[in-house]
């Protein structure tokens, strides 16, 4: 009989509870799949749960977050696919969360748990670039990156508040080798901090796994976060409001928006870099209109504790909820990938006067999957006649555009009213929802 040292039982034991326990059931509600996420409570493992169901592509239409005293908590997930059906592929799911959960438990990097043997072989450098907009800046970039022998494998651009961020993962171009050579590196930022006007933020080589592309959302967030981009825009809206609960020591984060996909990762993803923990939140859709309400407290245990710090959370929010918004005509690119192509189709762009708002940039194999939010250089919506001659210059086999669609599920009348009525009702709902299930008690 194998014997263990009490310090190795005990580890083992450890790991056992910290184990978080999913369910992903098609039987229980009639519209939706319901996601169960039972688990201890760590910073981070809430966002884990919410990028994972982001990352499978599954909306989520309503949902509670509960915990104890913050020691435990347990997620409720109501998802549908896009067209707002059942997920189909429950199994994938379930194994997905529960990959994505047993790593952040175990406190290891997604990207180091999921090392294949040939990780060296698709090791890439990634450029991390920020600065101002203009028309054409993408066009600029890519042109460099081709000129400096730089192939493009996968990357991602937002532009908000006359701000750029783009991450950029890149390999030589002749060889397909990563790109280490600090001389080389050294070049590379050199050429787009002036193409940026200082605005580069440097190159570092990662590993090119399905983490690390699902993480690219949250490091443009956080770039743009650190850049202050949230406090140059316009006097925050009604849309985001934070309330004190004073008795039992919350702040009270309330969301009312437009619904689109990810919002609720956009969300927990920047309530968790301002290191604030969730302990109790609801969040639901009716159409097209997203109601999110969160208690939250920080690392520390106390609640938001100043107006400066009550604004920063509103104007982060506020931001996070408007750099996903796509601005302007959708383009959907397939074509065989080749030397120069990104180089190529933004300069079709740039000369047609279109302006690219959002980017994804996507290699799979020799096939190139790209995605471009353009509209004129003035910001407005791009003539169609012009969308058509890029088109046909283009090649109408591979660039066509496509009309992304979120599934209105209920109607939507009234959804401008609610979203301000909505705003400050909510709050004593969920609160008498916490005080009727027993996950808070009253002061009375």
């Amino acid at each position: 009989m194998e014997r263990y040292h009490p310090s190795e039982v005990y580890e083992l034991f450890v790991r056992h509870m910290n184990t978080p326990r999913v369910v992903v059931d098609n039987g229980a509600c009639e519209t939706a799949t319901l996601v169960q996420v039972h688990s201890a409570r760590k910073h981070g493992v809430l966002l884990e749960a919410v990028a994972a169901l982001s990352d499978h592509g599954v909306c989520v239409r309503k949902g509670y977050i509960s915990s104890d005293d913050g020691r435990w908590f347990m997620d409720v997930f109501h998802v549908t696919d896009a067209a707002g059906r059942k997920v189909a592929d429950a199994d994938k799911l379930l194994a997905r969360l529960e990959s994505a959960l047993s790593a952040a438990a175990d406190a290891l990097p997604r990207a180091a748990a999921c090392d294949p043997p040939q990780a060296k072989e698709r090791r890439l450098c990634l450029l991390e670039l920020l600065g101002v907009d203009r028309p054409g800046l993408l066009s600029e970039v890519f042109a460099v990156l081709h000129d400096l022998r730089c192939g493009t494998v996968d990357a991602r651009a937002w532009t908000h508040g006359g701000r750029v961020a783009a991450l950029v993962f890149v390999r030589d171009e002749d060889t397909g080798a990563p790109i280490s050579e600090p001389a080389r590196i050294r070049r590379i930022e050199s050429r787009l901090r002036h193409v940026l006007r200082g605005g580069a933020r440097g190159a570092r080589t990662v590993l090119v796994d399905a983490a690390a592309v699902g993480n690219l959302d949250r490091r443009l967030h956080q770039l743009l976060n650190e850049d202050g981009e949230a406090g140059r825009r316009a006097p925050p809206t009604p849309a985001v409001a934070v309330q004190e609960w004073g008795e039992r020591g919350y702040s009270v984060v309330t969301v009312s928006c437009r619904d689109r996909p990810k919002l609720l990762f956009d969300v927990v993803c920047t309530l968790t870099d301002l290191d604030y923990v969730v302990y109790h939140g609801t969040f639901d859709t009716d159409g097209d209109h997203a109601q999110q309400e969160f208690y939250i407290k920080r690392l520390d245990g106390r609640a938001i504790s100043s107006e400066a710090e009550r604004q920063r959370v509103i104007q982060c929010l506020q931001a996070a909820t408007e750099r996903r918004t796509s601005e302007g005509v959708r383009l959907e690119l397939r074509i065989t990938d080749r030397r120069g192509l990104l180089a190529y189709v933004t300069r079709v762009f740039r000369e047609n006067s279109l302006s690219v708002t959002h980017a994804e940039i996507t290699t799979r194999d020799d096939m190139a999957l790209n995605v471009f939010h353009v509209t004129d250089v003035a910001g407005r919506p791009a003539d169609p006649k012009t969308i058509d001659e890029v088109i046909h210059g283009i090649g109408t086999d591979s660039l066509r555009v496509d009309e992304e669609r979120w599934p209105r599920l209920c109607s939507t009348e009234g959804d401008d009213a609610a979203a301000g009525a909505g705003l400050f009702s909510l709050g004593s709902l969920v609160k008498k929802n916490l005080l009727k299930v027993g996950l808070i008690r009253s002061c009375s």
